[in-house]
């Protein structure tokens, strides 16, 4: 006779129809609908109100400034030790297209082989719709790149948004808050986020290191991807019926 109380079996568990995507258990929410509204109403207003702001010709004085911080009187060689300079080289790649499109790719296939679908779709929606927003805002506002000092790696399109600084915390901080969801132990979402955060801080400030971007263009990309995922964070934790905080 079968003990009820006893834990699965490993065939069991191998052989479990379904892996229930819900979120963590103690994981307490706020209100979803309301934090996903004013978080992609929040982005588009940066973006927005920027965007104005530079196709009208203003300039910030901190863009110099920090621009010129960041380089020897000469303009052409960045401060800091020559190791530096290649570690930047190397960081910047982190926020590229090829990157992020594999991070996307490898991230969702294996939420599917693990069966989380909601988490999978969530991440895939989140991270595809954020890109596009970006490349929208970019050719709407033109803004150019910086030429007040040398550029130490290649770029196209145009400055504003940063799409290395709000591409890198659309996707990894989409990816990151949504996986957070299902990940049950507290320490966990916390290495998690905060190495993530790290990560977009440090691909961000390569690109005004490198000189390709205005450090406004970077705090553009950061806002509106922080604001970007947060809305997916909140619509993830609706769709899995979390509980509001009371």
């Amino acid at each position: 006779m079968t003990n009820p109380d006893a834990p699965l079996s490993l065939h069991a568990a191998l052989h479990d129809p379904a892996t229930p995507d819900q979120s963590a258990s103690d994981i307490r929410h706020p209100p979803f609908v309301l934090i996903a509204l004013a978080a992609v109403a929040g982005g588009i207003a940066v973006l927005a109100l920027l965007g104005r702001t530079i196709a009208g010709g203003h300039q910030f004085a901190f863009d110099r400034a920090l621009m010129l911080a960041l380089r020897q009187p000469d303009l052409l060689t960045p401060v800091g030790p020559a190791w530096l300079r290649q570690a930047m080289v190397d960081i910047t790649a982190l926020g590229g297209e090829t990157v992020l499109t594999l991070a996307v790719a490898l991230t969702v296939g294996f939420l599917v082989a693990s069966r989380h679908l909601l988490t999978a779709a969530l991440v895939f929606a989140g991270t595809v719709s954020g890109s596009i927003a970006v490349a929208m805002a970019k050719q709407m506002v033109g803004r150019a790149r910086p030429a007040l000092v040398d550029h130490l790696v290649e770029v196209g399109s145009a400055s504003f948004p940063s799409g290395h600084a709000a591409n890198s915390a659309i996707i990894y901080l989409t990816i990151a808050l949504i996986v957070m969801q299902i990940v049950p132990m507290r320490r966990g979402r916390a290495f998690l986020f905060a190495a993530t955060v790290l990560l977009v801080t440090a691909i961000g400030a390569s690109r005004v290191y490198l000189g390709v971007h205005w450090p406004s263009d970077v705090l553009a990309g950061w806002s509106f991807g922080s604001l970007w995922a947060l809305a997916w964070w909140a619509i993830g934790s609706r769709l899995r019926g979390g509980r509001a905080v009371s």
